[in-house]
């Protein structure tokens, strides 16, 4: 059998790009479990974090928890040359906005911005939340540690900038801490609409709210399994016609589950099974869990791509609990229920995603498919800047997970002989020299 030179350097192509990078077993190794435990812990024992608490105290209250994620960051930095970009990103909600406002609020998000090195207008952004509450969302003075909801996502966004900040990445990474979750997503929505007024080129959000318990209220321990929220397609499209089109492209082409938030979440997923797969990715299909909202909506209303990371198996009795011992059963979100190696489990996997997105270049922008009562598919991208070749993936319809890929070098079209188009979905991502890959964008537009 004869290779022509093209079809040898494809396959020695493949190949490359099929290994690992060893650098994300050092980012997943370098994560610790005790620097999360005295976060998670700091933050428990200012008292409360609700965010109409105290702001003038250095020991109780939001502000002083504010100061001291901030002071953590600054000192990240310096540890780092001055890595990161340190700042407070705010908004005033005013009293009776809704029912859980009663007076006057600054809400300030605590920002942490490690700049790329090639697209620095690039972002992949890192949330946790600072603000905690009980029973009543309107109690504002009563202790409320909040230690797992949600000290172990802000742990986890401290802890990855730690890790992260000894690399350079071609993106931007940002590191947040985001108030008002609690009260009705304020600090998501003030940051998104900061975003958005800036022109920030966001890669995707990912939102972590509870990301340190095991042990469900029904029973159930499970220190491997972790949650993937995202919605199925944007919702920020409100052009009656634009929104006839799509639908009715979706309903002849598909797509009705392939929108960029639900491909952030497959990217998560891919990234977890690779580099650590004793883990036990889910994907959700659903914004959030049933009839609850986290900090990635607000900029998935500005049609953003975010998603929420999140523990399996949820504890009730210890989520925005007034802290008491009732029947028997120790109520309140209390620091000796965080499982912190789950927690540091959680936390790598946000920091490998973030690694490797962050070193990726930009996804296609267009992609046409088409090949219609043919024995094959064929697909058409543009050329992105910094890709080094590109990758097919396709799935079976019923697929959650990209499960198929064929890497076709530097081309812009390229078709699938033998694969009939009408039985799977497709999707396009660029890779860049170090092997990297963006995000799969699923085809936009109809090859004809």
């Amino acid at each position: 059998m004869r290779y022509n030179i093209t079809t040898l350097l494809l396959a020695f192509f493949a190949l490359a790009y099929a290994q690992t990078d060893p650098k994300i077993y050092d980012i997943i190794d370098a994560v610790s479990e005790d620097r999360l435990r005295n976060d998670v812990k700091k933050l428990a024992d200012f008292g409360t974090r609700h965010t109409l608490s105290d702001t003038l105290s250095d020991t109780r209250g939001i502000g002083a928890a504010r100061r001291w994620i901030k002071s953590e960051f600054d000192k990240i930095s310096e540890d780092c040359n001055n890595c990161l970009e340190v700042f407070y990103q705010k908004d005033l909600v005013e009293k009776g906005t809704n029912q859980r406002i009663v007076k006057d609020v600054m809400v300030v998000n605590v920002v942490a911005i490690q700049r790329g090195t090639k697209y620095p207008n690039r972002y992949i952004i890192m949330s946790g939340d600072i603000d905690s509450r009980v029973s009543d969302p309107t109690d504002y003075t009563s202790d409320s540690p909040g230690a797992n909801d949600n000290a172990t996502g802000m742990a986890g966004a401290m802890e990855a900038a730690r890790v992260l900040s000894k690399y350079k990445f071609e993106n931007s990474i940002v590191y947040v801490g985001l108030s008002g979750e609690e009260q009705g997503l304020f600090g998501g929505q003030g940051l998104a609409r900061y975003a958005k007024e800036n022109n920030w080129d966001i890669i995707g959000v990912l939102n972590n709210d509870m990301i340190g318990n095991i042990e469900g209220v029904d029973g159930v321990i499970d220190n491997r399994t972790f949650r993937i929220f995202s919605e199925p397609i944007t919702t920020d499209v409100t052009d009656p016609q634009l929104l006839a089109r799509q639908a009715r492209a979706r309903r002849f082409y598909g797509g009705e589950v392939d929108g960029i938030s639900r491909q952030l979440a497959r990217y998560v997923y891919k990234t977890t099974k690779t580099y650590m797969p004793e883990m036990n990715p889910m994907m959700v299909y659903r914004l959030d869990r049933f009839g609850r909202g986290g900090h990635h909506r607000p900029f998935n209303d500005l049609g953003f791509a975010g998603l929420r990371i999140m523990e399996a198996h949820e504890n009730y009795t210890q989520q925005h609990q007034d802290i008491r011992v009732e029947d028997g059963i120790n109520y309140g979100d209390t620091f000796e229920h965080v499982n912190f190696p789950y927690c540091k489990k959680l936390t790598a996997v946000n920091a490998i995603t973030m690694a490797s997105l962050a070193s990726a270049p930009p996804s296609p922008s267009e992609v046409a498919i088409g090949g219609i009562v043919e024995a094959s598919a064929k697909l058409e991208w543009n050329k992105v800047e910094g890709a080094k070749g590109y990758k097919i993936y396709w799935r079976d319809t019923t697929s959650p997970t990209w499960d198929y890929s064929r890497y076709v070098g530097d081309v812009t079209e390229f078709t699938l002989d033998g694969i009939v188009i009408d039985n799977f979905l497709f999707g396009v991502c660029a890779v860049g020299d170090n092997g990297h890959e963006s995000v799969v964008v699923f085809p936009n537009s109809i090859k004809r």
